[in-house]
């Protein structure tokens, strides 16, 4: 029989399976990587048997928790508990306290024969020991953000790295005003602060000594806010800077944000993927229209309507090329010297993707 835990660093490491059995609706505002929800109780038995612990106490609301498990919920519960124990034999259960919920759910399993072992202290205390980690990477690790200006292709180079975390992907955002997808889906904050501090905690764990690469990032990355102490290490960490031509960038921006997103927004809105992609480029193009002023928002919208019909028509995005290399020349690139300046970082590296990847691999086993 496995013991009960309270080795959270342990649990996160080796991506222990964790079976919730918390409310649906305490799992939606926050959970861990790799958790499956299978409550005790649902939302509305939570709310009552809540209400009857705060006015009668403990004991009283165990008894009614106890009526409102009918055999048939008890059974359902079971069956559902027994089926993620016997394809996740190494794992571990939790409430939200470790407490009268997870305990429960331990005994009936007992009964069942099966002993699953809990998290003790529960969702509370992992969530405050991933705070803590959190703030512990910012003290501790050696950070070096990728940099350059935009379209130079920093995450697909990122991502061929062997120590990095792609704060972007954990985030479902590509970290600009046309950052999000067709399904407009982020993870609560809660849920993203988890997993960027366990992929942190792990790259500490397992090269203690080694620099980390991330994207340099704003301190906003769609909906979602980078964390302060861990903004604050991006911003004093040095750089390593991409260098690529403006045709290349120009198609790389068409390649991400053009032909590698139309068939999502087919798949997801069928007959109306052409209306909904072209509110998708249009609406994201006004969120800068303020920044970019009247006239080169004026043509660069006129471009982008122009290359949207001629992609509808033909599948080729090149209409869309006037357009870009406006917002590159006239906003994003002078906006990005602009931050370099004002940030005076150090830079460890600058040229193209190729040396950048030979960098890198040298760079991160020091």
């Amino acid at each position: 029989m496995v013991a009960d835990s309270s080795d959270y660093r342990e649990l996160f490491i080796r991506d222990t399976p964790l079976l919730d059995v918390r409310a649906p609706v305490e799992f939606v505002k926050g959970a861990f990587p790799g958790a499956t929800n299978i409550p005790l109780l649902d939302d509305r038995q939570r709310e009552i048997i809540g209400k009857r612990y705060k006015d009668a106490g403990q004991d009283e609301a165990i008894r009614l928790g106890l009526e409102l498990a009918t055999d048939d919920i008890r059974e359902q519960r079971l069956e559902a508990w027994r089926t993620f124990c016997e394809k996740n034999p190494t794992g571990f259960l939790y409430c939200f306290r470790g407490g009268l919920r997870s305990r429960t759910a331990q005994q009936w399993l007992r009964e069942q024969g099966i002993d699953y072992p809990l998290v003790q202290g529960g969702f509370k205390a992992m969530r405050r020991f991933l705070i803590d980690e959190l703030e512990e990477s910012a003290r501790s690790l050696r950070l070096v953000c990728v940099s350059g200006l935009t379209g130079v292709g920093k995450t697909r180079v990122l991502k061929q790295t062997r120590h990095h975390v792609d704060l972007e992907g954990l985030a479902n955002h590509r970290g600009s005003a046309f950052g999000r997808d067709a399904y407009d889906l982020q993870p609560a904050v809660i849920n993203w602060e988890n997993r960027v501090s366990i992929e942190l905690l792990k790259h500490r764990h397992a090269f203690p000594e080694r620099p980390l690469l991330v994207e340099d990032e704003g301190r906003r990355i769609g909906r979602i806010g980078v964390p302060d102490c861990l903004y604050e290490l991006m911003l004093k960490a040095p750089r390593a800077i991409l260098t690529v031509d403006t045709e290349t960038r120009i198609r790389l921006i068409s390649e991400d944000y053009i032909v590698h997103s139309w068939p999502q927004f087919q798949r997801v809105h069928g007959a109306a993927a052409e209306t909904e992609f072209s509110r998708y480029v249009l609406d994201n193009l006004s969120r800068i229209q303020k920044r970019l002023g009247g006239e080169r928002y004026k043509q660069v919208h006129s471009s982008f309507e122009a290359g949207l019909r001629h992609f509808f028509a033909n599948g080729d995005v090149s209409a869309f090329n006037p357009g870009i290399r406006i917002l590159l020349e006239q906003y994003y690139d002078p906006m990005y010297l602009y931050q370099i300046e004002r940030k005076q970082p150090e830079i460890l590296f600058e040229g193209p993707e190729s040396e950048f990847l030979q960098w890198a691999e040298a760079y991160c086993v020091n």
